[in-house]
């Protein structure tokens, strides 16, 4: 389609508007035109006219009906393009032919109706022609055509009369004639704008419609990816965690043997590696719980130092290797948080600092401002363009690591970070400079110092001599590993893959405890497995929850559960710790010199 049809395509559907406007309003003036021919034939009508007016009067009724059902099945027939011309002139005539109707009574009536009959008549004619401004003027060909008809024929009438106030009154004809015209021409132009205007506003807000669409569509689609984005990692990341936690498993039974100095040293390196690749996904599970809505933070005061301490003793060490500087300043305020969390957010953004600086330093200090501490966490790295200050808290995005260096992380501390403070009600911000480094800042309530008790836990290796293990897990290499580790420990360790082994074990033999993974096969859970062994023991055993899956939905049934929950990979002191919790075993000491068990590594 050209420019010249789309522009005739435009202009026709205008046409049909301002038809169907027209044709509209034939319908409110037929009973009107009845009444008012009716009324002036009873008014003027005598012996001298009353056929001429009886016979007009009929030709107006006829003219309006025929009028009315011409409309009628224009309007059924809902206008083809290719019949606008005929239509417009097919109009053109019958309102013209109807306005000489409307004229043709001063020439029926005029003459013979006396003073008062002539000023009704005039009256009369003049209104119809007024009236047929707001009927006909959508079509101004329809207007002109009837309005010059009528005042045409009145006005040779008055003319022809020889009265000289008739002859005034039809000069006046004309100056109303030329006033109706630009009246009419004025309101066929504010019909077409209006006309103009609501198809603008349709195809507004059609566009609107589409975009909204779109939107939807777009989010929909965002939706449906950051979905499979979060289920394809907790497959990912619960398939590795497998692998991973026996691997450790194994590693542990292995330092129970005898070992040179070199295997010892290997050992060592392979540990290192397990727990390198462990953080990683523990990164991963920070990130999923975030998402789950699973982390019920224990807002407390505390005091801000010890932690900043604890982190530079952790921390600093990375910055020495790097050869840059590594500071903190001393604080004595004490703050309200989750200790746990904010550590959390506190050592991502130390971490972060100190990967993407190159030379200088870190700087962590704290500022007091009104009721509220703002932790700052400085550095001389390479600093962030405003644009992408906010994309650096996305989940998996990095700067300056195209070619996904494992060294630089995942791209999920900040994320983390900026999650964990939105829990916690904290208020984190960054400020960068290109080429000259960034500082990021948490905005923390102030509290009043707590009164700090130190007592830690005792550990006894008898705590599990004798201890009936049950292991619920379908993956025979986590189940062999299970086995030496808890051994060692003292326990009497019984394994099973499904939950109908772990009953046929259990009975007649109930286990003391009930260490489970989560996911099992046949869609099955390790909740269902516990309570099945517990209504077959008829007591409350108590259990311990192990899992690598880091969905959302797994992260909140499992939550839901009230079963303690440990996540894959899992060290031993971890483990150890747990079984001991679960069997209310370890209580609260005052002295921190009691010997782990050897199988324990600190």
């Amino acid at each position: 389609m050209n420019i010249k049809q789309f522009l005739r395509l435009a202009e026709d559907r205008i046409l049909v508007e301002q038809l169907r406007l027209l044709l509209n309003n034939f319908g409110s003036s037929v009973i009107p035109a009845f009444v008012l021919a009716a009324l002036m034939f009873l008014a003027v009508s005598n012996d001298d006219n009353r056929i001429y007016l009886a016979f007009w009067c009929g030709l107006v009724m006829l003219s309006k009906l025929n009028s009315y059902r011409m409309a009628r099945n224009y309007l059924a027939a809902g206008m083809p393009l290719e019949q606008l011309s005929r239509i417009v002139k097919t109009l053109i005539f019958v309102n013209t032919f109807d306005g000489l109707l409307w004229g043709a009574l001063t020439w029926v009536a005029l003459d013979s109706a006396g003073l008062s009959g002539s000023i009704l008549v005039i009256s009369v004619v003049g209104g119809v022609a007024a009236a047929a401004m707001s009927l006909l003027s959508p079509v101004f060909p329809a207007f002109l055509g009837f309005v010059v008809a009528e005042l045409t024929v009145v006005v040779f009438k008055l003319w022809g009369m020889g009265n000289p106030s008739y002859t005034a009154l039809g000069i006046a004809g004309v100056v109303y004639l030329i006033t109706l015209l630009l009246q009419g021409f004025n309101s066929a132009r504010a019909a077409r704008a209006a006309i103009e205007l609501r198809f603008e506003n349709t195809k507004l807000l059609d566009q609107l419609r589409v975009e909204k669409i779109n939107a939807e569509t777009s989010q929909h689609e965002a939706e449906r990816s950051n979905k499979a984005k979060s289920k394809f990692l907790a497959a990912a990341s619960h398939d590795l965690r497998q692998p991973i936690h026996a691997q450790g498993l194994f590693l542990e039974a292995l330092s129970l043997t005898s070992l040179t100095p070199h295997q010892s040293e290997l050992l060592n390196h392979s540990r290192a590696a397990s727990e390198a690749t462990g953080e990683l996904l523990n990164a991963l599970l920070d990130f999923s719980r975030i998402e789950a809505g699973v982390i019920e933070p224990q807002m407390q005061p505390m005091l801000l130092q010890p932690l900043l301490h604890k982190i530079e003793n952790e921390l600093a060490p990375q910055a020495d290797a790097k050869n840059i500087v590594y500071r903190s300043r001393e604080t004595q305020l004490a703050i309200r948080s989750d200790p746990m969390l904010l550590e959390l957010i506190l050592r991502n953004l130390v971490s972060n600092a100190i990967r993407y600086t190159q030379q200088g330093g870190v700087f962590i200090g704290c500022r007091l401002r009104g009721t509220t501490a703002v932790i700052e966490v400085w550095d001389t790295g390479i600093g962030i363009a405003y644009e992408h200050q906010q994309e650096v808290f996305r989940e998996f995005h990095q700067l300056g690591n195209p070619e996904r260096d494992r060294n630089k992380g995942l791209g999920l501390g900040l994320a983390i970070a900026s999650g964990l403070a939105r829990t916690l009600g904290h208020r984190l911000t960054l400020s960068s400079t290109p080429q000259c480094g960034s500082v990021f800042r948490l905005v923390v309530p102030i509290a009043i110092a707590p009164s700090i008790r130190k007592s830690s836990l005792a550990f006894s290796k008898q705590n599990l001599i004798g201890v009936r293990a049950l292991v619920i897990d379908d993956d025979e290499i986590v189940r062999t590993g299970m086995l030496p580790l808890l051994r060692n420990w003292g326990c009497e360790c019984m394994t099973a893959e499904s939950i109908e082994a772990a009953l046929v074990l259990s009975k007649g033999n109930a286990p003391d405890v009930i260490i489970s993974d989560y996911r099992l096969r046949e869609h099955h859970t390790g909740v269902e497995a516990i309570e099945a062994v517990r209504a077959l023991c008829g007591s409350t055993i108590p259990a311990l929850l192990i899992t690598g899956d880091t969905s959302p939905e797994r992260l909140r049934e499992a939550k839901d559960s009230g079963i303690p929950l440990l996540h894959k990979p899992v060290s031993t002191r971890q483990l150890y710790l747990k079984i001991g919790e679960v069997l209310g075993n370890f209580t609260p000491a005052q002295s921190t010199t009691a010997p782990m068990p050897q199988a324990v590594p600190e």
